[in-house]
């Protein structure tokens, strides 16, 4: 074995051979990879994984590594065999829920221009004979899906990855632990000898924390059961020509898929109690015991859709272990310490893709495609917990098939991050979200009144009604007449300090940080191509102190991005300070009127500047007062020692009611940030947009000598855009987006997809933001969007629709 490596992957299954793969192609050497079991049917999920890949999702970026995997088996062979099998998949529907269900999964997949359809029950029937098309409503149908025969798929890329030169694979092979210089990891210890190295990246999956673990690295995911099972061969396919030949099938109201497997069925099933596994007690391998009451229920739901299976026996039965995260996505990327990396929790369905994101991450630092959703370093302290991951898995595994709105909420665990003035949020009758565990106003009861002032608020009803309420639009309004309160105690607020501080940040920002004292700086960091990790505003608080103000589920990551550029001299230190200091949102026309009668200090526009801080007392309540606002109205975000924060919230509601203030959610927010045009992070801007795409081309300061990013912005500049966010409005009042559908031309070919959508309550239009090819993106051009099965039409607009010069904001 090599006693040398520049990379260490610990795994083998079909996650490691990918990663092993497309790293030599990037034109790596030196990698090895090592695995416990035999190559390459390691008794890791990839081995009994029954290999059915469906390219739909909610989410984008699993839409695309699954896309992408689809390609990348194809063609591959192992001991002459074919590893891949195009016979493309199957969602049915079998109710009038999941029927509209399918729908928006069809609109989704359009958006990222899939080869999706929608057919009759009669076409489904045509491509798989043994269905009862009585039974079904319809069917989702994506002819690039397939099947592929995973642990041979593994052990393809890894021949492959071999061939180049630049891997080598052993089996029966343990790590045992690992070497650290200054935390930076050394060398792999194995029970074969030492591998010194220069980075690990752990594919272990199923067994993913144990390793981890030593390493001070939590992840939060645990092993789960699953049960599928095979027929003996059935007459039905007894003249299929392949080893698959027919669709695979998704029956998702009964928690259930099908394939065939050879001359018999194989039938998945999901709805039983959940068996959640510690990866310190799954074993050796990914094999467990059988238990027939688990798959008892499905028997019967199979009849019901393939009637020929009544009578049939299963035979070849296996219950094997698999990975889940607290929130279904893969936990990949570099972790906080220095050469170790992740590719875990990801499925056969999307370990071409992951392989390839996570391959270009080592090579070049950055990767293709946006991997906010699957960044290793998302997770807040509460979600690492092991009862939270027991029960957000736990709860995952129930829901894995189920219809989830994009607005639905978790249950369980609640009341784990609330503000200090909670309890005045609760008896205003606040319902509330919980984006990061905390305790956030969606909207209040307590304005219930408001409806009988804006009374010709549009009305919201089905699916685009859930998680929403007319009292949003109504709190916005009141907040453009009058004024709000905001709870905006979720911030993500860091504190960056010491002598080296201005040069650092003005290293990470695109904007120029190196302002006088008390000014506020709204920016953009980027990666190394120019593409948007985060959009923050820092504040500069003493000459060698800032504040960085960023969102409450970008913190993890934004936190991780800054201190890997720390430098290593110390003269820099970046704290978080979020649970020491909350903050309280105070904006609208009469905000001033409030603020003035609370504080001695001279609040007016000449002594108080827009995008300036102040140090404050509101009563006996010192703060520091950052006047700006997410909502586009004049205003401050006021942030205090936690501690003070009940009492802030109560002088400022006190003085608010004489000018009408009212307490606003942020369903409120949302609407007033989208009229201005405000960009969400995650939404509507992320690492494959550049600024100058975003529209946030004036918070680049080129003339800076550097920044991470400059000289990518510089060609980009050069060369030109090709695509741009652009903002539209729908035609007709009846039109309906709730973000991610697919923009389409007027022949109805997609161009894009809806990043933002919400009502204008101010403009009195429906309001959505996209990204477009540059040559569409022109206003007053048409296109139509498709949400479910309709089609509206919409015209590019102006951007910002509301107060587009600024002027509310800076009297």
């Amino acid at each position: 074995m090599r006693e040398h490596a520049r990379v260490v992957i610990v795994g083998a299954g079909i996650v490691g051979a990918s990663a092993a793969y497309h790293l030599t192609k990037l034109g790596w050497k030196d990698v090895v990879v090592l695995d416990k079991g035999p190559l390459y049917e390691t008794g890791g999920s990839t081995s009994h994984a029954p290999g059915i890949l469906y390219g739909s999702n909610a989410s984008r970026l699993m839409r695309r590594m699954a896309q992408y995997t689809s390609s990348l088996y194809d063609g591959h062979t192992f001991d002459g065999e074919a590893v891949w099998y195009g016979v493309g998949s199957l969602e049915v529907a079998t109710t009038e829920d999941r029927l509209k269900e399918i729908w928006r999964r069809h609109a989704q997949g359009v958006a990222s221009d899939a080869d999706i359809h929608i057919l009759s029950p009669k076409e489904t029937q045509e491509l798989v004979p043994m269905i009862d098309d009585t039974v079904l409503k319809g069917a989702l149908y994506r002819p690039s899906d397939g099947v592929a025969k995973a642990w041979k798929a593994a052990g393809a890329l890894a021949l492959e990855a071999i061939e180049t030169g630049g891997a080598e694979f052993y089996g029966d092979t343990s790590v045992l632990d690992f070497e650290q210089d200054h935390g930076r990891i050394t060398a792999v210890i194995t029970d074969q000898g030492k591998i010194s190295c220069e980075q690990v990246l752990l594919c272990t999956n199923i067994w993913g924390t144990i390793l981890a673990d030593r390493l001070g690295v939590t992840l939060p995911m645990m092993a789960c059961a699953h049960p599928y099972a095979i027929t003996d061969p059935l007459p039905e396919l007894a003249n299929e020509p392949d080893w698959i030949n027919q669709p695979s099938v998704r029956h998702q109201e009964c928690a259930m898929y099908f394939r065939q497997w050879d001359q018999g069925w194989c039938t998945g099933a999901y709805r039983h109690d959940p068996r959640i596994v510690s990866p310190y007690d799954v074993g050796d391998d990914a094999f467990h015991t059988w238990r027939d009451e688990d798959f008892h229920p499905a028997t019967s739901d199979a009849i019901d859709l393939f009637p020929c299976l009544k009578g049939r026996e299963y035979t070849n039965k296996v219950n094997g272990m698999f990975v889940f995260s607290i929130d279904g996505y893969p936990m990949m990327g570099p972790t906080p310490v220095p050469g170790l990396w992740t590719a875990i929790g990801v499925w056969v369905t999307h370990a071409g893709g992951a392989g390839k994101c996570i391959a270009e991450w080592m090579v070049d630092g950055h990767t293709e495609w946006d991997m906010r959703e699957a960044d290793v370093n998302r997770f807040h302290a509460h979600q690492r917990t092991p009862e939270f991951v027991k029960i957000r898995v736990t709860q995952n595994y129930r829901e894995v098939y189920d219809i989830i709105h994009p607005l639905q909420q978790m249950e369980n665990p609640r009341q784990l991050r609330c503000a200090p003035f909670h309890q005045r949020l609760e008896a205003a009758g606040a319902h509330f979200f919980v984006p990061s565990g905390w305790e956030t106003p969606q909207w209040y009861e307590s304005n219930t009144a408001l409806l009988d002032r804006y009374t010709d608020l549009p009305q919201r009803s089905g699916w685009e009604a859930r998680g929403w309420s007319p009292l949003q639009g109504a709190e916005h309004l009141a907040v453009r007449e009058t004024g709000g309160l905001f709870s905006l105690a979720s911030f993500t607020k860091l504190q960056i300090e010491g002598p080296g501080a201005t040069a650092y940040l003005n290293r990470m920002a695109a904007n120029n940080i190196d302002q006088p004292v008390g000014k506020i700086v709204y920016t953009t960091l980027l990666n190394d191509v120019g593409g948007i990790k985060a959009d923050v505003t820092i504040t500069r608080i003493a000459e060698e102190r800032f504040w960085l103000m960023t969102g409450a589920g970008s913190g993890p990551q934004d936190i991780a991005w800054m201190a890997r550029h720390l430098p290593n001299d110390g003269s820099v230190t970046l704290s978080d300070l979020t649970e020491q200091v909350t903050a309280i949102g105070l904006c609208g026309p009469k905000s001033r009127l409030v603020l003035e009668t609370l504080t001695s200090a001279d609040v007016s526009n000449e002594a108080f500047p827009y995008f300036t801080a102040q140090q404050l007392e509101v009563g006996s309540v010192p703060l520091t007062a950052l006047r700006l606002s997410y909502t586009g109205e004049p205003g401050w975000e006021l942030y205090c020692p936690a501690e003070y924060g009940l009492t802030l919230w109560d002088r400022l509601w006190e003085a608010g009611q004489a000018q009408g203030l009212i307490a606003a959610g942020s369903g409120a927010m949302g609407s007033l940030r989208l009229e201005k045009g405000y960009r969400a992070l995650g939404a509507d801007i992320g690492t494959e947009l550049t600024p100058y795409e975003a529209g946030l081309g004036w918070t680049v300061r080129l003339q800076k000598k550097d920044f991470i990013g400059r000289d990518a912005l510089v060609a980009a500049k050069a060369a030109g855009m090709q695509r741009k966010l652009c903002c539209m409005t729908f035609d007709t009042a009846d039109g309906m987006a709730m973000g991610g559908e697919p923009i389409l031309t007027r022949d109805r070919k997609p161009i894009g997809w809806v990043t933002s959508a919400d009502y204008g309550y101010s403009v009195g239009k429906f309001i959505l933001y996209g990204i477009l090819p540059l040559d569409e993106a022109t206003a007053g051009h048409q296109v139509e969007i498709q949400y479910f099965d309709q089609y509206y039409k919409a015209t590019i607009g102006d951007d910002p629709l509301f107060d587009p010069k600024g002027l509310r904001l800076k009297v």
